[in-house]
């Protein structure tokens, strides 16, 4: 993918979608792609990481690791595809990171890779953009908090 393709997925994206384009070209400017093939794990529960992940093009699932007693298995949380994002939320405050649910590949998958530190720098200098990175980010994990309860309650 080249810049401009970083840049329009970037734009389509939930949590980047409606940014100045000043904005958005500095924030792809960050980015690297990386590429997955079909039961590749792009992380797994417990891991560190760094890294927030938009997803160019793909399906990823994300599934957590339960123990119930003596059983053990694998809920679904959920099913992300083109332009959703994922990955290293407390990088965005400063703050370590231990995945809490493994992300792994449904179908050929590219994804935009940005380092939280860098983000969060851009965040600390443009304070009117980093309110908004933070307010779209409560909605996402909002609605990533619903879909864990609601992947419990199936167990």
């Amino acid at each position: 993918m080249d810049q401009s393709e970083i840049y329009r997925a970037l734009e389509r994206s939930e949590f980047f979608r409606g940014l100045q384009k000043s904005d958005i070209e500095k924030i792809a400017g960050l980015c690297h792609v990386k590429s997955y093939e079909p039961g590749q794990y792009i992380f797994q529960q417990g891991e560190g990481g760094e890294n927030i992940l938009v997803i160019a093009e793909g399906k990823v699932a994300l599934e957590r690791t339960v123990e119930l007693g003596s059983r053990k298995g694998t809920v679904l949380i959920g099913i992300l595809g083109k332009g959703r994002l994922f990955g290293c939320w407390s990088t965005l405050i400063g703050e370590q990171h231990n995945f809490l649910s493994s992300a792994s590949c449904q179908l050929p998958t590219k994804v935009l890779v940005l380092k939280g530190a860098d983000v969060r720098r851009v965040m600390l200098e443009n304070t009117a953009l980093g309110f908004r990175v933070l307010e779209r980010l409560c909605f996402v994990l909002r609605d990533r908090i619903q879909a864990a309860y609601g992947a419990m309650e199936k167990i």
